[in-house]
């Protein structure tokens, strides 16, 4: 039924924000869990698989959308016995209005990088080798109706990169308006900061109408320097309390090494391309620049 109550707690983040790895130390607690694959864009999509962006706003969010999706989140919390199911897309930064229409129980942790340092990492995603492994396990989550629509575009998506002269995907990661105007008429380094300036943007934007016991904002340079420190004030906002053993076994691979490797991985000149979109924002999130 549509009124049963879900209660997830909602990661929200650019991608390459570290949103993975703190879904991965928020699940190493008993009773928290999310899918068995790294995002579920399948099923937030469902209802609204052709739309050309993950720009959402709430209006989409239909009955039909709404209790479709919120019965994979039931599905998933009765299989596994979660208590708390967090969940990580990155395109929900896109979409916060709309995620809150289908899931308006919902908290939400909102983790931003220094853009420089995404840009940096994203690069490398959009050659990254094809890993089967990976596909499968997202791709067991497709809804049935919608297996056609995603296997041609996967397989366009591949071509692409085979004949691309950068060899690197058509896209990836969360798609912003006007993504293909850009991938067409500008460098790659451009476009993903673009891509990380709209998430973040959009996502304060929307987020900004909740109360604080809605949201929790971490700096990723924060997490990865302290991370037990941000799971104490997370215990409070969680309204749950950590096992210390377990905490220290749950951070002992996050390390603080990639702060600031855009400064060898980015040239001079890559950086007075992407800095006039990121510089705005990266001031008033606290950002040296």
């Amino acid at each position: 039924m549509q009124s049963e109550q879900i209660n997830p707690v909602i990661i929200i983040g650019a991608g390459r924000s570290g949103t993975n790895i703190l879904r991965d130390v928020l699940t190493s607690f008993p009773g928290m869990g999310t899918w068995p694959c790294d995002e579920i864009n399948y099923i937030w999509r469902h209802g609204n698989k052709e739309f050309p962006t993950d720009e959402f706003d709430a209006s989409m969010a239909s009955p039909q959308v709404r209790d479709y999706i919120r019965n994979q989140f039931r599905k998933i919390k009765q299989k596994y016995n979660f208590s708390q199911i967090i969940e990580k897309t990155c395109a929900n930064s896109l979409r916060v209005g709309f995620v809150d229409a289908v899931v308006p129980e919902a908290k939400y942790i909102v983790i931003v990088r220094d853009g420089r340092d995404v840009v940096a990492s994203a690069l490398k995603r959009w050659s990254a080798p094809l890993d089967i492994p990976y596909i499968m396990r997202k791709a067991r989550f497709i809804p049935p109706s919608d297996v056609p629509y995603y296997a041609f575009r996967y397989l366009g998506n591949r071509a692409y990169r085979l004949v691309s002269r950068e060899k690197r995907l058509s896209t990836w990661g969360p798609r912003f308006e006007d993504m293909e105007k850009m991938l067409e008429n500008r460098s790659l380094p451009e476009v993903c900061a673009r891509q990380w300036e709209r998430c973040v943007n959009r996502a304060e934007a929307e987020l900004f109408e909740f109360g604080q016991d809605k949201v929790f904002f971490v700096y990723y340079e924060d997490f990865v320097r302290n991370p037990s420190v941000v799971l104490q004030d997370l215990e409070a906002f969680l309204n749950t309390s950590f096992d210390r053993k377990i905490v220290q076994r749950a951070v002992e691979n996050v390390t603080p090494d990639t702060i600031g490797k855009w400064k060898t991985e980015l040239t001079s000149e890559t950086l007075d391309n992407i800095m006039p979109y990121i510089s705005e924002t990266l001031e008033r999130q606290g950002y040296h620049v």
